[in-house]
């Protein structure tokens, strides 16, 4: 670590904590034990971070520019509403199965006792994939004639996607939030198909 510059120096905290967060499954991870796993002092983890919050912030920090960054690509690539939210779906759910650590702040099992901060910056990340979500569903009642209630099926939507990342996090990682996504999408993009169907009949 002595020898990395900086900006590397704060690459490689963030790295084996992530790593350690994914490894203690269920348990904390203390400063403390992150210097140890590291060979360094606490307090050479503080010449870069001011304590642990700060790290998670930069750990979701991470996370939120990840998706995002690629879902806009998603929106660049698919122009109809069904395909850019089945790529979204995947995308988060691809993203926590790759990313176990991060899952475990997105599920926020380890920020139990944290400051409120914290805890409200993990939301936002669900908050701002949502308010995403619901604007793809108003997009397509004007271009696509889609009528699938925007604000109930983002909601659903995401509650799918917390579930899935939920019961990874509680399986120790062993069930896959990706596993069998083209059948429970199939599943759902019929029940979208036949609410927007139903709807347009009424109309």
């Amino acid at each position: 670590m002595a020898k990395a510059r900086p900006g590397e120096r704060r690459e490689l905290i963030l790295q084996t904590l992530a790593r350690m967060l994914e490894e203690r499954r269920g348990e904390r991870v203390t400063t403390a034990e992150l210097a140890a796993a590291m060979d360094v002092s606490e307090a050479a983890l503080y010449r870069h971070f001011s304590g642990k919050a700060r790290m998670f912030e930069a750990l979701l920090d991470f996370v939120e520019e990840s998706l995002f960054s690629r879902i806009n690509r998603i929106l660049a690539e698919e122009r109809e509403a069904l395909h850019r939210l089945k790529g979204i779906l995947f995308l988060v759910l691809g993203f926590a199965d790759k990313n176990p650590g991060m899952a475990r702040l997105l599920y926020g099992d380890i920020l139990v006792g944290e400051t409120e901060r914290l805890r409200r910056r993990a939301s936002q990340i669900y908050e701002r994939l949502e308010t995403q979500m619901r604007q793809i569903l108003r997009e397509a009642e004007l271009n696509e004639n889609l009528r699938l209630a925007p604000t109930d099926t983002a909601a659903l939507l995401l509650a799918f996607i917390e579930g899935r990342v939920a019961r990874f996090v509680r399986s120790d990682f062993t069930v896959s939030p990706a596993a069998d996504f083209e059948t429970q999408w199939a599943l759902l993009h019929g029940a979208l198909r036949f609410t927007s169907s139903s709807s347009a009949s009424r109309a």
